[in-house]
């Protein structure tokens, strides 16, 4: 497992490296965009051969880009899932560009709609985001339940890429913190299996294609997006460690986007207990 955390690329894409090996990344994300803005950064070919020249020197070996967190594909606005729709390209043609082991997207918001309504329209635009870019993967995030977003439960991850058409570009990101407060109880290996298991008979194990490792601040089935620091939170250090030592989770991604001790994200300590716990979950799967 390449374990790492969500840094800032500003600055410059190198940066991005830079804040990483700081870190003791092995693996990083980074929005490609302003979070805050529609406006899409454009990269120039020195940035981007930068960029891969700064990871190809360090022990970085994955980088994720998140989509930004205005995109709604599900919306029932034609202009929102216009800007959606553009905004996702850049993102994928970004991804490709850099070598992204994918990008990683918050399918949408039913808001008080219909989900099933919801979900069709997604697929509609997110297909056509696929079609008009190319070799980048696109991993649907799980999602915590609130209001009327999508990718609540397996079922609707499941139903949002057989909407998108179920391309060999598609797969998903498991978020912990989201898993825990949409109502999947991760915090035993027991618990972790059952989740594999049902991903494995309704999704496909490789459909996972990246990892979030946050603990959460809000209780089993809350439906609240809160995340806190590993082994802060109500997954507790034990819950990390059944969700990092997956099995199935062994080659992938896992980035954290936890607050940090300062409120400045995760920092070198984090990030290493993180890998210790890991450690120990595979030990305790061994002994069981």
């Amino acid at each position: 497992m390449l374990i790492g955390a969500h840094v800032s690329p500003a600055g410059g894409l190198p940066k991005a490296i830079e804040r990483g090996v700081e870190r003791g990344c092995r693996a990083i994300q980074i929005f490609n965009q302003s979070p805050r803005m529609w406006r899409p950064t454009v990269y120039r070919d020195e940035d981007v051969e930068a960029f891969c020249e700064a990871m190809k020197a360090s022990e970085i070996d994955a980088v994720l880009i998140h989509a930004v967190y205005l995109l709604n594909c599900a919306s029932e606005d034609e202009d929102i899932r216009e800007k959606s729709l553009t905004s996702l390209v850049h993102s994928l043609r970004v991804g490709k560009a850099i070598g992204a082991a994918g990008v990683v997207l918050h399918p949408g918001s039913a808001k008080t709609g219909d989900p099933a309504k919801a979900i069709a329209r997604a697929g509609k635009a997110i297909e056509h985001a696929l079609s008009e870019s190319e070799e980048c993967p696109l991993h649907l995030e799980n999602t915590a339940g609130a209001g009327g977003t999508l990718g609540r439960s397996i079922d609707e991850l499941a139903a949002l890429i057989e909407a998108c058409g179920a391309g060999g570009r598609l797969g998903v990101c498991l978020d912990s913190c989201h898993l825990f407060a949409s109502g999947y109880d991760i915090r035993t290996s027991e618990g972790m299996d059952r989740v594999i298991e049902e991903i494995a008979a309704k999704i496909g194990l490789d459909r996972i294609g990246s990892l979030h490792l946050n603990d959460s601040q809000t209780p089993l089935g809350s439906n609240r997006d809160r995340h806190a620091n590993v082994g802060k939170g109500e997954l507790g250090e034990e819950g990390c460690a059944a969700f990092l030592s997956a099995p199935a989770f062994e080659d992938l991604a896992c980035v954290l986007e936890t607050p940090g001790e300062n409120r400045e994200g995760p920092d070198r300590k984090e990030i290493a207990l993180a890998i210790r716990l890991r450690e120990q979950g595979i030990e305790r799967r061994k002994k069981s």
